[in-house]
């Protein structure tokens, strides 16, 4: 297991789509952390949870996506070139490859999270005091937001390890994570009579509930988290089963 960790390691760390990946999501977070502080009227920034909601919990939903998208990657991209073939005759158990994708990609989820949490945190403040807003928010819920991001995006990274090996074509794979996470869930929490109460146990709202957000509608953080790990262990394991079933022919 660990000679297989350190394999996974070196992968993502020697290829250019984890760097491009991170690349991407400094960009978008700073862009969109933006938009929505100097977009935005006064009035969505009345309280903690209103700024939290609007501008600073970015950094956890984005980090979180590219997170899904690393851990999918790590898997699928083998599959599409190929190279899964002589990693499943290197090391025949298949079960502890797939392991170790997902504790490789998770320790560098980790890294996505927290940098997304703090630039979220760092660009969101000085927009709202540039624009004479105050800011509501205290230490705790600055470190609610890092941490809490950086643990939702290692959890995602290992949800996204599970997807990518049920679904094993990339394309699929990427583009229902990403629809998934922004649009699908946004569908089920809202004020429809009813969503609420499902909506708040799905993985991406348990996500951003662990950073802190929308406290009157999701869950509470220690709550969201332990779901959201039963989630990424669900997902780990289907991937796992899968995987080990398959012939990679």
């Amino acid at each position: 297991m660990k000679a297989a960790l350190r394999a996974e390691l070196f992968k993502q760390r020697s290829t250019r789509t984890v760097l491009g990946l991170f690349a991407a999501m400094v960009g978008l977070v700073l862009f969109v952390t933006l938009l929505h502080g100097l977009g935005l009227s006064a009035e969505n920034f009345d309280g903690t949870a209103e700024q939290i909601t609007a501008v600073f919990g970015w950094g956890e939903v984005l980090g979180a996506l590219f997170a899904a998208l690393l851990g999918a990657i790590s898997m699928t991209g083998e599959i599409r070139h190929g190279t899964i073939r002589p990693t499943f005759l290197v090391n025949p158990h298949r079960r502890s490859v797939v392991a170790a994708k997902v504790w490789a990609s998770m320790l560098i989820a980790t890294g996505f999270g927290l940098v997304a949490g703090a630039l979220a945190a760092g660009a969101g403040t000085a927009t709202l005091r540039a624009r004479g807003i105050d800011v509501r928010l205290d230490a705790g819920d600055y470190a609610l937001l890092v941490i809490g991001g950086a643990a939702a995006a290692a959890l995602w990274a290992a949800i996204g390890v599970g997807v990518g090996a049920l679904v094993r074509n990339q394309v699929p794979a990427l583009v229902g994570i990403t629809v998934w996470l922004l649009f699908v869930e946004n569908l089920l929490v809202g004020d429809i009579a009813g969503i609420d109460a499902v909506g708040r146990l799905l993985p991406a709202a348990a996500g951003r509930a662990i950073s802190g957000q929308a406290p009157e509608t999701l869950l509470a953080p220690a709550v969201a988290l332990v779901l959201l790990i039963l989630y990424a262990a669900a997902a780990a394991v289907a991937g796992s089963l899968a995987a080990s079933r398959r012939d990679v022919a």
